[in-house]
């Protein structure tokens, strides 16, 4: 595809020109839309007489509609901007960074969707597609155990789950870790459940309080269903989880003042399975938990973190550093473009 691209665009540069001016206005739309003429032409950077040149030509093959709101996409918009999407990132320079990125973590693969989620709500739906694509890429034939962390990530990339993936697959979702203290609807038994749900598969809970005393942990062990789903965590062939922003994380876990003047003592920047992070990628602090550690991912075939924003891409940097092998990472243009301008490859 990227040989084709490069022949048409020698051949006939101004057919590229419109193409890439196209595509940002459709990206643009479909990021931020319903979206005014004013307001898009200033983030084009073009006039509002070539822009709607532009889009008078998008409305005539019904991939923009306008109404008092603004402009947005259409159904057919949306699709042929994904598909578009796909194309656009080789010829500018997407697949490139994806490569670089994976190379520099040394993990197996990286996806970039466009945007930046600090800056777009939209691209969180992105994540969840990628997440989505790369599960039925991933996930073999037969019987599959998807362990889940919690988190508005997650609970974004469960929205997007859908039964196209129990197809010839058998899918039990279980919760990787015991409950968070926050919002129920983020906590890892919810998103678990929401995902089985969507996608067609099995549930089971992990019924356990975040944070436990050593007293309290060992009995809990031993509870019957309690053991069942912790069997099912340690069997699990794929792990999803997000990595977060030190700080951040610490308050919204609502964590002692003690610990997050450690944490911050620390120079923690990124959390994840309840181990936080320095820009070293060493280990500061740690919540004991009950359910999945980072140590266990070794033994899982299909591990994917999923994370974006250029706010996060310190956090991801930090985790990614000891990410095993196999590790997909996930992420957007806002995290990618700030951790790649700061390495030498």
């Amino acid at each position: 595809m990227q040989d084709v691209l490069s022949i048409i665009e020698k051949v006939a540069p101004d057919i590229m020109d419109t193409l890439r001016e196209r595509y940002q206005i459709l990206r643009n739309i479909y990021l931020a839309g319903p979206v005014g003429r004013r307001v898009l032409a200033g983030k084009l950077n073009i006039t509002e007489r070539v822009l709607r040149t532009e889009v008078d030509a998008l409305k005539k093959q019904n991939l923009i509609q306008t109404s008092k709101l603004g402009m947005q996409l259409t159904a057919n918009g949306e699709l042929v901007y994904r598909e578009l999407d796909q194309m656009m990132g080789q010829l500018l320079g997407m697949r490139e960074k994806e490569n670089q990125l994976a190379i520099y973590f040394q993990i197996e693969h990286c996806i970039i969707v466009s945007g930046d989620v600090d800056e777009q709500a939209k691209v969180q739906e992105e994540l969840g597609r990628a997440t989505m694509d790369s599960l039925k890429f991933l996930l073999p034939e037969g019987d599959n155990i998807i362990a889940v962390m919690g988190g508005t990530t997650m609970a974004e990339v469960a929205n997007h789950m859908n039964e196209s993936l129990s197809y010839h697959r058998e899918l039990i979702f279980v919760p990787a870790r015991g409950g968070l203290g926050e919002s129920v609807n983020i906590q890892a038994n919810a998103v678990s459940a929401q995902m089985a749900k969507k996608a067609g598969g099995a549930n089971r809970v992990l019924y356990v309080p975040e944070q436990v005393s050593e007293e309290t942990y060992k009995p809990l062990l031993q509870e019957p269903e309690i053991k069942k789903t912790l069997d099912l965590v340690e069997r699990a062939n794929c792990v999803l989880y997000g990595i977060g922003d030190a700080m951040h994380m610490a308050e919204r876990r609502g964590m002692s003042q003690e610990a997050l003047a450690l944490i911050k003592e620390k120079a923690a920047v990124g959390e994840a399975f309840g181990e936080f992070y320095n820009q070293a990628g060493e280990v500061v602090y740690k919540i004991p938990r009950i359910g999945m550690q980072s140590k266990d991912l070794s033994h899982v075939s299909s591990v994917i973190a999923i994370a974006g924003g250029r706010s996060k891409a310190n956090a991801i940097e930090a985790y990614m550093k000891k990410a095993p092998a196999q590790t997909w990472l996930i992420t957007d243009e806002g995290a990618a473009n700030q951790i790649l301008k700061g390495i030498t490859l």
